[in-house]
């Protein structure tokens, strides 16, 4: 069943319109076809008009929609031979974050992704994409690993952020996440991140500090929600609207402040209309990515990532 956003409900309408008469047998003297090819067609132009001005806040529901495609989508689409690789070696294994080796286009990479879940029983397994310590832990030494065996690392970035629990912090999160960025920051082997819903905060940064930084049109990025944005500035979750248009957490907001490099195009209406056309044309950005960095030496990617870094932010400034 199709899941439809509050601002989706006119294109809702007419698409349970168009369900109902491709059920119905043709009655004497109306033509359900051509009806139905009426009603097809006023509905995509609904869409495309929906889906061009898309507010901010707007792009924030799409980004959290339930039906698009999640981390292990991509990783089962896009990765053969895929090798789960489970724990930190300190405390425990972190479902929140996946983990792993395998063949990306026959080259070996190792594969990092927040993973929400789709469903109440896997959400909980996964604790809805927010990582605890040992999931940063965990990623820490993957890309450490990647680096001893020459391995580039794909990561696929879908989280509202690090859970904020007692027990995370008792267990250094803080400390976790920039160990995680230290390692993504020195690695001598192209990292290659990708926003595929939801960037949130450090939790986000932790697995997004890499040479590219891919984006999907409807995903977001940012240093809060929306949300808790509104809770600081205004004691107000409900000014969520007008705190995601100040955040700047768009995907053409980003790549004008130079924060992401590429934009990866959605299907029409999302992302989750055609999972399998989204996971397809990230693998060609990804793809693009890494054969831009394929000749770089250790050296070289080291330096161009620490200016790259140090150069966030600047220009937005003076």
């Amino acid at each position: 069943m199709r899941h439809f956003l509050d601002f989706e409900k006119s294109i809702a309408e007419l698409e349970g319109k168009i369900e109902e008469l491709r059920r119905m047998s043709e009655p004497d003297g109306i033509n359900i076809a051509d009806e139905v090819v009426r009603l097809t067609t006023v509905a995509d132009r609904q869409l495309r008009t929906t889906y061009a001005r898309l507010t901010p806040w707007q792009k924030t529901q799409v980004a959290r929609h339930p039906d698009r495609p999640k981390a292990g989508d991509y990783i089962r689409t896009l990765i053969t031979g895929f090798t789960p690789l489970a724990g930190d070696r300190a405390f425990a294994d972190d479902a929140a974050v996946l983990g792993g080796i395998g063949r990306f286009n026959g080259r070996s990479v190792v594969v990092l992704g927040t993973e929400k879940g789709t469903d109440t029983e896997s959400r909980v397994k996964h604790n809805f994409g927010s990582a605890r310590p040992e999931g940063y832990r965990k990623a820490r030494r993957l890309v450490e690993l990647a680096g001893r065996f020459g391995m580039p690392v794909l990561t696929f970035v879908d989280t509202s952020g690090a859970f904020p629990g007692i027990d995370a912090e008792a267990r250094g999160q803080a400390e976790a996440i920039a160990r995680s960025i230290e390692a993504c920051l020195e690695a001598p082997v192209p990292i290659i991140a990708t926003i595929i819903g939801e960037g949130g905060s450090g939790g986000a940064i932790a697995l997004a500090s890499g040479d590219r930084i891919l984006m999907l049109e409807h995903a977001i990025y940012s240093v809060i929600s929306p949300e808790g944005c509104a809770s600081i500035l205004w004691r107000d979750a409900a000014q969520a609207s007008v705190a995601a248009e100040a955040l700047r957490l768009t995907a053409e907001d980003l790549l004008r402040l130079k924060l992401i490099d590429r934009i990866v195009a959605e299907p029409l209406g999302g992302a989750q209309r055609d999972k399998q056309a989204t996971m397809e044309a990230v693998g060609v950005a990804i793809q693009d990515a890494l054969t831009a960095l394929a000749d770089l030496d250790a050296v070289t990617l080291r330096t161009r990532r620490r200016e790259k870094f140090l150069a966030m932010g600047h220009e937005a400034l003076t």
